[in-house]
């Protein structure tokens, strides 16, 4: 049984830095594309960053452009997200997610495996 845990979240003041980590068991996290996905109270979720299988290729949501950063050490089976000058806005639950498809698809999120979710909450 595939298993995604995510660790990191917490409060945090604005312009301040989090790293979440998501480590997956019961898969190789090698075999997928990643990404990580958040959703604010109310709101639809929303992707946020993905990283291609061996790490090479990257791309963000323009929200987080230049203040987060995706990366993955696939002999952990981790993968990781460095959130850095936070803001209000970014508040909200971040997801890991990966798939087994295209790097290209990570954004749509539309099959593959989800953790449960770690809190972010940044205070202005």
């Amino acid at each position: 049984q595939v298993q995604l845990v995510e660790s990191g979240g917490g409060l945090v003041q604005a312009g301040g830095s989090l790293r979440l980590s998501c480590t997956a068991s019961g898969r190789a996290l090698s075999d997928d594309a990643m990404g990580w996905f958040r959703q604010a109270p109310g709101k639809e979720r929303e992707f946020v960053a993905a990283v291609s299988r061996r790490g090479f290729d990257t791309y963000y949501a323009d929200s987080v452009k230049g203040r987060f950063t995706i990366s993955r050490d696939n002999a952990k089976n981790t993968v990781y997200l460095q959130m850095n000058s936070l803001k209000p806005e970014d508040t909200a639950a971040y997801y890991c997610h990966a798939t087994p498809g295209t790097f290209q698809s990570v954004s749509s999120g539309k099959f593959g495996f989800w953790g449960q979710g770690t809190q972010v909450t940044v205070s202005s």
